[in-house]
Order: structure tokens, then C-alpha cells, then sequence
């Protein structure tokens, strides 16, 4: 099935990378923050991976990143 918003999935996922780089963790270590494995992570933040993610597993990641959610969107 193809995703509606494959724009949208791609600029969050780099969104997420940036923050995640910003912060200085790995994939491992975010993923394991976020309760999430790391092949769906690396997933996530592949622009070219057709992925989809649940608001919850963003709300995860936005606070192990501590940042708020709005902030991953901003771009969206």
C-alpha cells in the first residue's frame, strides 16, 4: 500500500536523525531510550524506507530526545 505522505514520513524521520545526532547518541542508544529497537529507528530515519510510525513511538522518541513534540514537526 502506498503511503500518502511519503514527504512527510521522510523530512521526520531526518528530523529525528538531526536531533538524535545533535544530542550525541547513537541509534542504539536512542532506540533503547525510546523503548523501540534499533532496525526500526534506522528504519524511521531512512528518507528512502517506506516506513510507517505511530504518534506513540514519536512521543517516545521526542522524549528521550527531550524535546518537545512540535519540534519534530516543525518542517512537516
Amino acid at each position: 500500500m502506498k503511503r500518502l505522505f511519503n514527504d512527510k514520513h521522510r523530512v521526520l524521520g531526518l528530523t529525528i536523525a538531526y536531533y538524535r545526532k545533535i544530542k550525541g547518541y547513537t541509534q542504539a542508544e536512542l532506540a533503547e531510550q525510546a523503548g523501540i529497537s534499533r532496525t526500526h529507528l534506522s528504519n524511521i530515519e531512512a528518507s528512502n524506507m517506506d516506513v510507517g510510525v505511530s504518534l506513540d513511538t514519536v512521543f517516545m522518541i521526542a522524549d528521550a530526545l527531550e524535546v518537545p513534540i512540535c519540534t519534530l514537526f516543525e518542517k512537516c
